[in-house]
């Protein structure tokens, strides 16, 4: 059973493998060059958003002649929030490869999520990014940072934002960047990785209680300072775009290629994601939100 929602391991799984065949499966590579496969990702997030109750706004662009989107879900009790947490994930891939652990899982797990929390009191949004990989990262045209712009523009808080990458892989082996190889980290690769930067340190330590507490799946942290800019792979994700306007931000990852072999590969399939240790993912962040939840309310009662 989910330690935090009470539901049977097997439906999470279900749920999650079903996600991850229509994006990276049935739709499948989802690159900007090939318009139809990232509009056809869109359409099925937004409607999954929908079904679970959001109110959903599609947040349009464009980026060399093309119209993009990101898209973000609330759920109608803090629609009007001004200030409020964050889910995220890319949906789109790189050229050639269907993504399912890039990016696929975690689009998968920000679905399930969204279904659970739909009624939540807890001021939220589910955002799912457009253009995370190659030629828009990095650039003004990445969809997180053009979130981010948007969010300072209209006057909006982000308390904190829980970024999904590529949280689908497990393997017997676990490498890591020099700098980390003797830190005591585990040597297997069943772990989700937490990483937040030096102003994240105090909600990165909340979510990772939580999660750990779930006891779903092993919980590892990692706090880089100056934005991560010591560790530059600790910023190749959405996340950054968080941390380079000073909120505090999170990603959430299975270590993506230092584990992956399929990383932006054409065998990045669907066969190859572990959906039991996705679900422990799902879990323990339901539990990361709850326990967030229960701080919130916590502080309106004082």
């Amino acid at each position: 059973m989910s330690a935090a929602s009470g539901e049977p391991a097997t439906g999470s799984e279900e749920r999650l493998r079903r996600h991850a065949y229509a994006l990276a499966g049935e739709i499948g590579p989802r690159p900007f060059w090939d318009g139809a496969g990232l509009a056809r990702a869109e359409a099925y997030i937004r409607s999954e958003f929908e079904a679970a109750g959001l109110v959903v706004e599609r947040r349009s662009y464009r980026f060399f002649g093309r119209e993009v989107a990101n898209l973000v879900g609330a759920p109608a009790a803090s629609r009007d929030a001004r200030g409020w947490y964050l889910v995220g994930a890319h949906y789109d891939t790189v050229r050639g490869t269907p993504g399912a652990d890039d990016n696929a899982s975690a689009v998968a797990v920000l679905l399930e999520l969204a279904r659970r929390f739909a009624g939540s009191l807890l001021p939220l949004r589910f955002v799912a990014f457009t253009l995370e990989e190659p030629p828009a990262f990095g650039t003004p045209w990445q969809g997180s940072r053009r979130f981010c712009r948007e969010t300072k523009r209209r006057g909006e808080q982000v308390l904190g934002a829980i970024v999904l990458e590529m949280v689908g892989f497990t393997a017997p082996s676990q490498p890591y960047p020099a700098v980390l190889a003797n830190r005591g980290y585990p040597k297997t690769g069943d772990f989700i990785g937490v990483i937040g930067d030096g102003r994240s340190r105090s909600f990165t330590e909340r979510l990772v209680r939580a999660m750990r507490a779930a006891a779903t799946v092993r919980v590892e942290s990692l706090i880089v300072p100056l934005r991560g800019w010591l560790l530059p792979i600790s910023r190749l994700s959405d996340h950054a775009s968080f941390w380079d306007r000073g909120w505090p931000a999170v990603m959430v990852t299975d270590t993506a290629f230092l584990r992956n072999p399929n990383y932006h590969r054409a065998s990045d399939l669907p066969d190859t994601l572990d959906y039991t240790f996705m679900a422990g993912v799902l879990d323990a962040l339901d539990a990361a939100l709850r326990s967030l939840a229960e701080e919130e309310a916590m502080r309106k009662a004082r």
